[in-house]
């Protein structure tokens, strides 16, 4: 088992989740972060710390189509290992719905 970030996270990438990770599977999109879900340990640490439970367990039945997007991206996104701030729109957006369909962006971010 694994955990996967959804599109929750979409234009809010709040990084607290990154900080407790023992593994540091965390890896940054422009507008989203991701977990590699061959590098997560499944210590389950980084979903409790998420304000908007972004993260949710691969078993869970809306984790199916999140497993390949984070796989996909973690390959080709630079790791992330420490917090940065929220993205500045992210009060805005943290309730919306539909979020990867209208504001993905598969382009990587800074990393460390």
């Amino acid at each position: 088992m694994t955990f996967v970030v959804t599109d929750v996270c979409i234009k809010c990438k709040y990084t607290d989740c990154v900080e407790v990770c023992p593994v540091d599977c965390f890896y940054e999109g422009e507008n989203m972060l991701v977990i590699h879900p061959d590098e997560c340990i499944d210590c389950g640490v980084c979903e409790p710390e998420c304000p908007i439970e972004a993260i949710i367990p691969d078993a869970d039945p809306k984790a199916t189509k999140w497993v390949e997007i984070n796989r996909e991206y973690a390959e080709k996104w630079p790791n992330l290992t420490r917090a940065k701030d929220a993205l500045p729109e992210a009060e805005e957006f943290k309730d919306r719905p539909n979020k990867f369909e209208e504001f993905f962006s598969p382009r990587p971010g800074e990393g460390d």
